[in-house]
Parts: C-alpha cells; sequence; structure tokens
C-alpha cells in the first residue's frame, strides 16, 4: 500500500477531530479555485460511450490555443496532472533527479518509486520545476531547466499566463504539466496535460492506455478553455481576493512570505496553533512538518468569506 504523504485537502481528518460535517467547513488548505468554472451540458454519449477521438482532438485543439503551444510540441491529456507525475520517471534511464525544495512532494516520491536518486548534488539527469512552487510562489527560468528529462510543473502557471515556460516545449526531453483542477477549479474532473517532446508522449500515452479521459472531462475541458473570457475575468478576481487575505492576516500578525493569487503562504510564529484556532471555527488550512512557521491559506469562495471574518475578528 502506498504510503500516505502530506497534502492539503484531507477534510476528514479536520471533521473526525473537530466536529462539523463537510457543508460547515470552510477548506483552505488547497490551492484551488473556489469559484469554479461553471458546468456546461454534457451530451449523453460523453456519458455513455468510450470517448472518442473526434472529442479528444477538439479538447487538444483548445489547449494548444489556450496556452499558445508552439506547433513542434505535443499535448497529452491525462486524468489528472497527478497521473503523469506517477509515470514521467519511467520515460528515462534512471538516474540523478533534481528537485528544488521543497516543493509538491509526489514528484520527488514518483521518482524514488523508479529507482531514481533524488538528490542536488550535481551533474543531474533530470530536473524537475514547479513553476510557480508550492508552497512559496518561486519562479523558474530557461536556465534552470537543464538535463535529458526536464520536467517543468504549471499547475498553479495559468493565474500568471506572462510567466509560462511554454516555449521550453519544443526542446528535447522537456514535458511541461497543465493542471485543469487548480485554476478552473474542477479538480474532481481528472483532467490534466503533458506538453513537450513528441517521443516522450508517445511512450507515456502507451503506458497510460486508451480512452486515459473521460467522456465528460473532455467536453468539460473543451469549454472551458475555449472561454478565453471567463480565464481573464477570473485571474482578475483571484488576484484582488488574495490582496483581501494578505490585509487580513496582515493584520492578525501573520507575514506574507509567498504565494500565487490561488494560495498565500504565511510565516507566523506557531503555524500549529494558528490551523487549531481556524478549525475551532470550521476553518481547514494548511501547515508543513518541514517548517512550524509556514501557514498556508486557499481562498474562501466569494460567499464565505464572512465565516473566515468572524473567525480572525
Amino acid at each position: 500500500m502506498q504510503d500516505k504523504r502530506d497534502h492539503g485537502g484531507n477534510l476528514d481528518a479536520a471533521i473526525d477531530r473537530f466536529g462539523g460535517n463537510r457543508e460547515s467547513w470552510l477548506d483552505l488548505s488547497t490551492g484551488i479555485n473556489p469559484d469554479s468554472y461553471p458546468l456546461p451540458p454534457i451530451p449523453q454519449a460523453a456519458w455513455t460511450a468510450l470517448p472518442d477521438v473526434a472529442a479528444r482532438h477538439a479538447l487538444i485543439d483548445a489547449a494548444r490555443q489556450f496556452w499558445s503551444v508552439p506547433d513542434s510540441a505535443g499535448i497529452l491529456p491525462v486524468a489528472g496532472a497527478s497521473v503523469a507525475i506517477a509515470h514521467i520517471p519511467l520515460l528515462a534511464t534512471t538516474g540523478r533527479v533534481n528537485i528544488p525544495g521543497p516543493t509538491y512532494n509526489e514528484h520527488a516520491a514518483s521518482f524514488a518509486a523508479a529507482g531514481w536518486e533524488v538528490g542536488d548534488a550535481a551533474p543531474h539527469d533530470a530536473n524537475v520545476h514547479v513553476h510557480p512552487n508550492n508552497p512559496d510562489g518561486r519562479l523558474w527560468g530557461p536556465q534552470d531547466c537543464i538535463g535529458s528529462l526536464r520536467v517543468i510543473d504549471e499547475s498553479f502557471c495559468d493565474v500568471a499566463p506572462d510567466r509560462t515556460l511554454m516555449a521550453e516545449a519544443t526542446k528535447p526531453g522537456t514535458l511541461i504539466l497543465k493542471s485543469f483542477g487548480k485554476f478552473w477549479g474542477l479538480a474532481g474532473v481528472r483532467l490534466g496535460f503533458v506538453i513537450g517532446d513528441p517521443a516522450l508522449l508517445d511512450r507515456l500515452a502507451g503506458m497510460l492506455g486508451p480512452w486515459a479521459v473521460a467522456g465528460p472531462a473532455l467536453e468539460v475541458g473543451t469549454t472551458a478553455l475555449r472561454d478565453l473570457n471567463w480565464a481573464e475575468a477570473t485571474r482578475a478576481r483571484l488576484a484582488q481576493d488574495a490582496i483581501r487575505l494578505d490585509r487580513l492576516f496582515t493584520k492578525q500578525g501573520a507575514k506574507p512570505v509567498g504565494g500565487t493569487s490561488l494560495f498565500r503562504l504565511y510565516e507566523v510564529e506557531n503555524a500549529s496553533q494558528w490551523q487549531d484556532r481556524l478549525a475551532r471555527h470550521h476553518i481547514w488550512s494548511r501547515v508543513f512538518p518541514y517548517n512550524p512557521r509556514w501557514l498556508r491559506l486557499g481562498l474562501p469562495a466569494t460567499n464565505r468569506w464572512s465565516q473566515l471574518e468572524a473567525a480572525l475578528a
């Protein structure tokens, strides 16, 4: 059985400890947009038939347009970026991989499980950069992405499209990850994309098998990626909400130390005490075992700010 790694979103554990039910809790432990993309009508065939090639091609075309993917780079839709993360280490001969941390811990776990040596010591055969980084929001440049296998995880980059490293997708050995669950707030759809070296994508597709993405996910993803007005308005709203959250917590003595407009990272005197204080008001947050002073918070939905403001009053 897979060891349980530290992640946000473990609301069941919070309910077990502090009571209440899922509806009463304000889950700020993830970086998922709380005001999700409105679900479009889904044809009955999307539920009853195997996903067809035309629907898959429509999704790929929408993705290429939305992210301005270079013509020579391939696009592979997958059932969530985590599926790709679990398989990418199997695409190359094992060696040494550099994954600057602290960061999303599934990358290191997947490479280690595949027999790679995970460490900072040079030289590296592979590099993984989470861009922007989770949890501190660090950004990387093309000069950082070296090695014969280069993974750039842009799961949180859709709030800052001007900082994308998509131009790197044309370079051999490069794979760029995109998450649909974060920016569009539909993590349950389980949809993600791997963009880059066509030869690597062919091998990855072979590992995942046919019909890797469900029919409803193809429909929702295509509609959402074509909706540029929603994306632009959402970026503006998230940016304003991030400022509002910073103001609230700065007044309480927390120091903003990073993040994106999908999540904010604060330095506090004792993060566990902060987490307990918020949890007594049924607000769940994220703390980190490697830094007892870091508290990470996602944004409340538009109609749930009052719960957070009351807890801090």
